[in-house]
């Protein structure tokens, strides 16, 4: 965790955190951060949880698309705005999956690791202001994805998507949810037409995880750090 001394942070000063789990793209947060009257960087962590952990009252967060602790951005951007937090996904822009992921839990938009100060203090500044921060890579992920809000599932339909897809049984997925398996069964027939309604086929169990991933239940499988 890195912290800074949150007592003296100005009144009316936007608190900043973020969370990404390299140390370098903070530090550079960091700098661009420091000479800002009205932008205060108060603390950095690896998850989401410990950040919230340390810092409950932040106005904006930078949230790094892929972290180790195998959460998913679109849960990431939920629980931040649980708190009454606003974000701006920080990313290299290589993952289009994860940034409409971002784009359906209702982050405010996002910048590329590439961008100028400007632009990055500009779209720090807009979350803030509860506006979208308006860039081509952004358009590009919502505009990509025609189906963005087409397939909206339940929580135990999420619950049975998630457990199956990541390689469990009917029997397996029953016993963590406390149902037969026949119902199960059920439930996934009906995630597979909600998917059929929405033009994306789900035949098989693999094309049940692709959707799972392409709509944030579960988390892109990594290969390699590129964010």
């Amino acid at each position: 965790m890195n912290d800074r001394d949150t007592t003296t942070t100005r009144s009316g000063t936007v608190r900043v955190g973020m969370v990404d789990d390299h140390q370098s793209p903070v530090w550079g947060i960091e700098r661009i951060l420091e000479r800002q009257e009205d932008l205060a960087l108060v603390g950095s962590a690896p998850t989401v949880a410990e950040l919230l952990a340390a810092h409950s009252d932040l106005d904006v967060v930078i949230l790094d698309l892929r972290l180790n602790d195998g959460t998913t951005p679109r849960e990431n951007v939920n629980t931040l705005s649980e708190h009454g937090i606003v974000t701006v996904v920080y990313t290299s822009g290589e993952h289009p999956d994860l940034l409409r992921s971002a784009a359906r839990a209702g982050t405010l938009g996002v910048v590329l690791k590439s961008a100028s100060e400007e632009e990055i203090l500009s779209a720090i500044r807009a979350a803030a202001s509860g506006e979208e921060v308006l860039t081509t890579e952004w358009a590009a992920a919502i505009d990509g994805d025609p189906n963005l809000d087409a397939v909206d599932l339940s929580p135990q339909l999420q619950r049975v998507l998630t457990l199956y897809a990541s390689g469990g049984t009917s029997a397996s997925v029953g016993h963590e949810l406390g149902v037969a398996p026949d119902t199960v069964n059920e439930y996934l027939k009906r995630i597979r037409q909600k998917y059929v309604d929405a033009g994306r086929p789900t035949r098989t169990k693999l094309d049940l995880f692709k959707r799972a991933v392409e709509d944030g239940w579960l988390p892109m499988p990594h290969r390699g750090r590129g964010d």
